[in-house]
């Protein structure tokens, strides 16, 4: 698909009235450009693996990670894409080594984390890890990297660590646009390759860390409720012009397997986040998921729209109460759709042509990603009745 047609598309949203007013999707021909903005050259599509926060907090040690690690590719999921293995906030000890290192918790990592990353390595996968753009982390159990962003980063290297979460707590007022740029130096310094995620959503940081990190929080924490999920998806969707390839928004990580959504529910939370580039970072216990948990993850469908080439964010391009119609364009002039009902009882949904950026005459094969059945020439628009807090999800290819 070129660039003319992504173009074309957004004209399109923006003509039938989704938000004239809104500055990041008026800005979309002009900020949205296909270049890779930093220079580490990761994340040419939204990254994807898991992370122990959402469901086991601050209970990280070196036998989950590994076990984990291990799951990850005996159930198949790394083959489907996912390859970070992550461990967020609580590794380490609260106090810096005589030399000012940080220094992993002895109980929980007793071989220490360059031979977790060995490890992680050798299965086939990366090694992610966390830390704080403060002076001590969001738990306050560990030490922030605030002064120590060179030390912390070269540190990091040389455990091999490939992926960095980096946090905004405890930052004594300093505004993040003059602390996350030091780290991302300190990484281009370190002499290793690492994905950098920026984890803070104040002053707007769509509008700058776009030429900071690879991806950059656009929500406070989700919860594990329908309403966390939808309130997220809403609002990562105002700054979709500023996704592109090496760059991406990013809602927070994935409740699907937590308990707290139904089965429905969590197809919606996976679908939506795909379409719109967001980070596919599992966040439930894969050691014991269960086999709609495994059937909503591992849907290699899906997950090609969120690795799409193209790398451009999906939008709601239509909204009626609780109905909405979700779209984007994607490589080989396809267009991803989404049907998605935020209501309470069964409805009919339906995504016009024009709504979605094709022109009216285009004939489709349209492709169900969850149904995985196919609908031979399609003419004019898309409907399907959907359940109650369900969406459908399709690929239209064009005759």
């Amino acid at each position: 698909m070129n660039l003319k047609f992504v173009l074309c598309f957004t004209s399109l949203l923006l003509s039938i009235g989704i938000t004239t007013t809104d500055a990041a999707r008026t800005t979309f021909t002009i900020t949205n450009d296909r270049r890779i903005l930093l220079g580490n050259g990761l994340g040419r599509t939204p990254q994807m693996g898991w992370n122990n926060y959402n469901h086991f907090g601050c209970n990280v040690d070196e036998k989950l990670i590994m076990e984990t690690a291990d799951a990850m590719v005996s159930t198949g999921l790394a083959a489907v894409g996912y390859e970070y293995v992550n461990m967020d906030d609580c590794w380490a000890e609260l106090d810096r080594d005589s030399e000012g290192n940080l220094v992993p918790k002895a109980k929980a990592f007793p071989s220490g984390i360059k031979a977790l990353a060995d490890y992680v390595h050798n299965i086939g996968l990366k090694l992610g890890i966390y830390v704080d753009a403060g002076t001590v982390t969001c738990s306050k159990e560990m030490p922030g990297s605030l002064g120590h962003e060179e030390q912390d980063a070269k540190t990091f290297a040389s455990w091999g660590i490939d992926y960095l979460k980096y946090d905004n707590c405890n930052s004594h007022g300093l505004i993040p646009q003059n602390r996350y740029p030091k780290m991302e130096i300190a990484l281009q310094n370190s002499g290793r390759p690492i994905f950098y995620s920026i984890c803070q959503w104040q002053n707007d940081p769509a509008t700058w860390a776009h030429k900071v990190g690879n991806s950059w929080r656009t929500t406070d924490d989700i919860k594990d409720n329908w309403d966390s999920m939808t309130s997220g998806a809403d609002e990562n969707d105002i700054w979709a012009a500023y996704a592109k390839p090496g760059a991406w928004n990013d809602p927070d990580m994935l409740e699907v397997g937590n308990g707290g959504m139904t089965t429905e529910e969590y197809r919606s939370h996976f679908s939506i986040w795909a379409l719109a580039k967001a980070p596919l970072l599992i966040g439930c216990d894969i050691r014991s998921m269960s086999n709609e948990t495994y059937e909503i993850l591992s849907n290699k469908e899906v997950i090609d729209i969120n690795q799409d080439t193209l790398g451009v964010q999906g939008i709601k391009v239509r909204k009626n109460g609780d109905l909405e119609v979700w779209a984007g364009p994607l490589a080989d002039d396809k267009v991803a759709v989404i049907l998605w009902n935020r209501g309470n009882s069964t409805s009919q949904i339906t995504a016009n042509w024009t709504d979605i950026g094709l022109n009216s005459t285009t004939i489709v094969d349209a492709r169900d990603l969850w149904a995985h059945t196919t609908q031979k020439s399609i003419k004019g628009h898309i409907s399907a009745t959907v359940i109650s807090h369900a969406c459908k999800m399709y690929v239209l290819t064009p005759q």
